[in-house]
């Protein structure tokens, strides 16, 4: 068994390890310990903790130079030379050979648990500041899905330390106050689920935008997760009335609409992933059943129900044995953090226009200003403050200028997505 110090089964994790493992791990420790009695799924998978980055800084004296970087940024220097010189300085160090060996031995350990050799494992990263009530480090830091072979998930995990230190994790951390070197970064390690030959998506245990506590809310696009969560396809929603979730002879889909879903992302064959068009058929079809619809619905709502707050959660189902599985979960941060006490509307009073374009809404506000059409989230000083942001989709690299937009016009991208968050 792996050194406790450094790696750890998510079977031996919970939701009180939050400061070790970060957030996105303890919580798959936590489904795995004490939701198995509700019947939810969650792949096998393990953590290094925070004590393994840490000990990387520490042996390699990385803490001095990173801290160079950082008085270098606070004085002005530009955010993304900043960012790239703290990268390459965790990319430069070495893995710690007894790191090393301890993911090479519960790589292997996993892959006798499964039954063969080299299994694709979906890498993520969990900071230890990550999924909190009061904030939300969503997409700031990397994955990697289909990751097979100890060299491959060692580079990964390499990566996946290195990217604490993205330009939009960096941004978030100063304007919510974090520490940039208090933060720590796990990284979790967890058998793939075949989605790639079916589909997987996102739920919420309430409206995600008008917070309506009563539904569950499942997105769903053919192919591995990723393109839900970045905003690169236009999902399937449904809803579910938790009400009648009660009553097995009710119908608890009340409300579907089938998107476009014109890209899904699969396996490539030398490993990691490609995004590749779908078929017409794919299109037009539902990618979850009724029955299916309601089975991630009631586990959602076991998961909400154990943590006692709203829940983001991320689902798979397994093209070949057409399993469904929970792959991560997390609070709710949005609709959660707004007062109760408080109904805000807008609504305009002016002559409308002429519509240009139409689409799906996110959020409740009005927006208007100057529009800026922007292709890549590099041109922060040509976007005016106050404008109107146009371009093809966002992902958390578009934070900053997110930040500075009154409005936000994307051809892609769901209400689930990790932009719509933001």
């Amino acid at each position: 068994m792996a050194h406790a110090g450094r790696v750890i089964p998510f079977a031996r994790l919970g939701r009180g390890d939050v400061a070790r493992v970060g957030g996105k791990n303890a919580s798959l420790g936590e489904l795995t310990v004490r939701l198995a009695a509700a019947g939810v799924s969650v792949p096998p998978g393990f953590a290094t903790t925070a004590e393994a980055y840490e000990e990387l800084l520490d042996r390699n004296g990385l803490r001095a130079r990173m801290q160079e970087q950082l008085d270098r940024f606070h004085d002005g220097a530009a955010l993304e030379d900043v960012g790239a010189g703290l990268r390459s300085l965790i990319m430069g160090a070495p893995l710690p050979g007894a790191l090393r060996d301890e993911i090479g031995a519960a790589y292997a350990d996993l892959g006798r648990r499964l039954g063969r050799t080299d299994p694709e494992v979906a890498v993520r990263s969990s900071a230890t500041a990550e999924d909190l009530p009061e904030a939300s480090f969503a997409g700031q830091q990397d994955t990697y899905l289909n990751v097979r072979g100890t060299e491959q998930l060692l580079d990964a995990v390499h990566r996946c330390f290195a990217s604490l230190f993205t330009d939009r994790a960096i941004d978030y951390r100063e304007r919510m106050g974090f520490d940039h070197l208090r933060v720590a970064l796990s990284v979790g390690v967890q058998s793939m689920v075949r989605s790639d030959l079916a589909g997987a998506g996102v739920m919420f245990t309430l409206d995600p935008e008008s917070g309506f506590p009563n539904v569950v809310v499942v997105s769903a696009a053919w192919g591995l997760g990723e393109t839900v969560v970045s905003g690169r396809t236009d999902p399937d929603e449904y809803t579910v009335f938790k009400p009648s979730l009660k009553d097995a002879a009710l119908d608890p889909v009340i409300d579907v609409r089938v998107g476009a879903k014109r890209r899904k992302a699969v396996y490539a064959p030398g490993g990691l992933t490609d995004t590749v068009d779908t078929s017409p058929e794919e299109r037009a079809a539902r990618v979850l059943t009724d029955a299916e619809v309601r089975r991630l619905a009631e586990w959602a709502v076991a998961v909400e129900e154990h943590y006692g707050c709203p829940m983001d959660l991320e689902w798979a189902k397994d093209g070949t044995t057409g399993e469904l599985a929970i792959v991560q979960a997390r609070p709710e941060t949005v609709q959660s953090r707004r007062r109760s006490a408080t109904l805000r509307r807008c609504r305009l009073t002016g002559m409308p226009g002429q519509a240009l374009v139409e689409g799906t809404a996110v959020g409740e506000a009005i927006g208007a200003g100057p529009v800026c059409r922007l292709d890549t989230p590099v041109d922060l000083e040509r976007f005016p403050a106050g404008g109107v942001l146009v371009t093809s989709i966002t992902d958390p690299d578009w934070e900053p200028i997110m930040k500075r937009a009154a409005a936000i016009v994307t051809d892609h991208g769901g209400r689930t997505s990790h932009a719509a968050i933001v």
